[in-house]
């Protein structure tokens, strides 16, 4: 029965990996892609707009 012990955990992690890639890959694209697209590129957009604002009255 050690046998069993030994096999119970890496059995449970790889059930719980693969419950989670398959949400992963039915999450994505859909309905929401576009708006996540936009959330995201505005993200960029703002710390872009951030790193190329003057450092100071100095710049």
């Amino acid at each position: 029965m050690d046998y069993v012990s030994a096999l119970v955990p890496p059995v449970v992690m790889a059930v719980f990996f693969i419950g989670v890639i398959r949400v992963i890959v039915k999450t994505q694209g859909g309905a929401n892609k576009a708006k996540e697209d936009a959330v995201v590129d505005a993200a960029l957009a703002r710390a872009e707009g951030a790193r190329q604002a003057p450092a100071g009255p100095d710049a």
